[in-house]
């Protein structure tokens, strides 16, 4: 059976404990790293932990990935979010991969700052991956054997500033801002006959209370057996490493459909630009400070939930 972990400070010092119905059993020994917890650490033996505890809400989160692992993640990855970010998704059949700094991660209760450049500030619940063995080679990765390489689930959000991302065709810079990747609350490390409900977790994202994401990830495009198999033949993944599986439909950002998108290609840079950034300023949907981000992941069943991310969005001081 699946079960959650939590990376918290506790008394000015950073600890790992696993989490039932909001207390904490501390789990012994100094972990720096994700990686150096999975390798230490087996849900077996986790299962069993018993000992002194502390109500979750006296200790402060952390994040659960740590900033030295790599943060992978697949784009448009969900038919609709193809559909809303100007794809045909008929005619797109490649996984779409790029990466965010580490430096972005920040726990899951964290306020999330809004850079003085950037107008507009879009929002993007996942499912996050973290990896369980090092993958230096080509790997045959399948459903049957995803579990030896994946440890656990947690929930990502991976924050996007779209008037720097789509313009500039700045993936990488338009989701580092640091703050633009809450990652938990809780790593839940999974068992092998867990790993088949990664396919049925339904995601619900919400703004001031308000449902903006609602999908399931039965609807993943390409799934993480698929994905690893491909990365497996590009570079090396390791111990502890973030694999985001992309986000659903529902996002701030309005695109051109496919069709407008070739007659826009037939205009002037300034022109097609100057259009698009008017498209979204009439989007009401992008975060502006004081807005409340609220985020969830969980089976139907209720046998995994991997909590609640809740964030503030706050203005970059001057």
């Amino acid at each position: 059976m699946s079960l959650n972990v939590l990376h918290y400070k506790h008394q000015g010092r950073a600890q790992w404990g696993v989490v039932r119905k909001g207390i904490v059993t501390p789990i012994p020994g100094e972990f720096e790293t994700t990686a150096d917890f999975i390798r230490m650490n087996h849900i077996e033996t986790l299962s069993a932990l018993t000992g002194p505890a502390i109500p979750e809400s006296e200790v402060e989160w952390l994040s659960p990935v740590t900033r030295n692992q790599q943060f992978v993640c697949q784009g448009a990855n969900y038919r609709q979010h193809m559909i809303e970010s100007g794809m045909d998704p008929d005619a797109k059949t490649f996984n779409m991969i790029f990466t965010k700094a580490t430096s972005c991660v920040v726990p899951a209760d964290s306020p999330v700052v809004r850079p003085q450049e950037v107008r507009f500030l879009d929002y993007e619940i996942e499912l996050g991956l973290v990896m369980k063995r090092d993958i230096t080679s080509r790997q045959s990765i399948t459903d049957a054997n995803l579990h030896e390489y994946i440890a656990g689930a947690v929930i990502v959000n991976d924050y996007s500033a779209r008037d720097i991302q789509i313009p500039q065709m700045q993936f990488y810079k338009g989701k580092s801002y640091r703050t633009f990747g809450p990652v938990g609350p809780y790593l839940c490390l999974l068992e092998s006959r867990d790993i088949p409900t990664l396919r049925r977790l339904d995601l619900t994202l919400t703004v001031n209370g308000a449902v903006r994401q609602n999908d399931s990830t039965a609807n993943l495009v390409y799934g993480p057996a698929e994905t690893l198999t491909e990365l497996s033949g590009v570079h090396d993944l390791y111990v502890g490493d973030l694999l985001s599986t992309g986000t659903p439909s529902g996002c701030a950002l309005s695109v051109p459909s496919p069709g407008k998108q070739k007659i826009a290609a037939l205009l002037p840079e300034a022109v097609k630009w100057r259009m698009f950034m008017n498209v979204q300023a009439g989007r009401s949907q992008y975060l502006k400070a004081g807005d409340l981000v609220e985020a969830r992941i969980a089976s139907p069943d209720g046998l995994i939930d991997l909590g609640v991310q809740r964030n503030r969005i706050v203005g970059e001081a001057a």
